[in-house]
């Protein structure tokens, strides 16, 4: 696409549709339309923006934007003059603009042959900055000077709400077709599913039922899902993610979740760390090579380096009135069903025995044993005549 400056106007036409929002801020895969507009025209080269809304939409319309790219965004009745200005700052070599005047999505990877016009046009520069100068409606110059875009150039137009179903699958296809051609290998595209902006890097496969969501990214050679959703978080290299929900999490290289973890805000693994079956993690870091394995829960907590956390181990972070923070520093060897209750600190290379409720804290290499003592009484069921099995 020729061009790397992009005039998009924002319109109300819920006046039209009679939705509560315009038709570009309907979500598709639970993204705005306009956050995959300026997705796919940030991949294609457009590396400027000049957004033109009302004042009510400007910070949701902000919101649609990848951060790296320039971008103007005014509110006022008269933007002429930052347009202007605009448009003067574009590169020297920059002959063509692109001006969206109406609800479209572009998806270049399925041009079609099609004569149905898009509400985007491409538009001299120097035009259209001397179209500015003059008392002419702006919308009259575009009509007679635009060229207009079409599906065959992968402009595609969203003329109502009941366009969105057919419209995500063409992006959803669209944004696989990208990921794919980048090294990525997705199992059954017809039911994987990742969002404009989230990042994945070549050599991971995404498996059937995959869901990537928001300020995702995912490193190299990977293996995500089945039934896997992961929002707003950072995956290191080679990392399994399986059959688990992960949250505003951090997991460095080599890490393994799943199956049916859930791994929730705060939450920071390091390298070779895993959280398996049935954990749930929250605001809470995990150290280098440090395992939980099964059926645990720990929140509000940091764990060191080489730690193992025995199944069905709980933190008690909650008093009813504040959250309390624990402590398992580097070596540390907690036995099944542990339970410790915070604040409390186990510390470097000590012990906790399974069925213990720590309440106080452990020093380095100690073994801290809570239970109640086992009692034997000798042939109970035969003096209490109960039936033999």
């Amino acid at each position: 696409m020729a061009g790397r400056s992009a005039v998009l106007f924002l319109l109300d036409d819920t006046y039209r549709t009679g939705s509560e929002r315009p038709l570009m801020l309907h979500r598709v895969l639970g993204e705005p339309l306009l956050r995959w507009l300026t997705h796919s025209l940030t991949q294609a080269g457009v590396d400027r923006f000049f957004l033109i809304c009302t004042p009510a939409l400007l910070e949701q319309a902000r919101d649609c934007f990848p951060a790296d790219p320039e971008l103007t965004a005014v509110s006022d009745e008269s933007p002429a003059d930052r347009l202007h200005v605009f448009l003067s700052t574009s590169p020297d070599d920059e002959r063509d603009v692109l001006v969206v005047t109406g609800p479209v999505i572009y998806a270049p990877l399925h041009r079609r042959p099609g004569a149905e016009r898009a509400a985007a046009c491409m538009v001299d520069r120097l035009a259209l900055m001397a179209a500015l100068d003059e008392t002419s409606p702006i919308g009259h110059f575009l009509r007679r000077a635009g060229e207009p875009t079409t599906c065959e150039d992968g402009f595609f137009s969203v003329t109502a709400a009941e366009d969105l179903p057919a419209i995500g699958k063409l992006l959803t296809r669209e944004r696989l077709l990208s990921l794919i051609r980048t090294g990525a290998e997705i199992w059954d595209p017809d039911n994987t599913y990742v969002a404009p902006g989230v990042e994945v890097g070549a050599g991971t496969s995404l498996l059937p039922g995959t869901v990537l969501q928001g300020r995702t990214s995912v490193g190299r050679g990977c293996v995500i899902g089945p039934n896997t959703r992961i929002i707003d978080s950072a995956v290191g290299d080679h990392c399994t993610v399986e059959q688990s929900r992960v949250d505003g999490a951090q997991l460095g290289d080599c890490v393994q979740v799943g199956p049916f973890a859930n791994l929730r805000p705060g939450t920071v693994m390091e390298a070779r760390s895993k959280a398996g079956a049935f954990v749930e993690l929250k605001n809470t870091s995990v150290g280098t090579d440090t395992k939980i394995p099964h059926l645990s829960y720990l929140g509000d907590a940091a764990v060191g380096t080489g730690a193992n956390v025995g199944c069905g181990t709980v933190t008690a972070n909650f008093d009813r009135a504040e959250k309390h923070y624990t402590v398992i520093e580097d070596n540390a060897f907690l036995g099944c069903n542990s339970t410790l209750v915070a604040p409390v600190n186990v510390g470097r290379g000590a012990y906790v025995a399974a069925g213990s409720v720590i309440t106080e804290d452990v020093p380095p290499q100690a073994l801290a044993i809570s239970r109640a003592r086992e009692q034997l009484k000798k042939d109970w069921a035969l003096k209490n005549k109960l039936p033999e099995p």
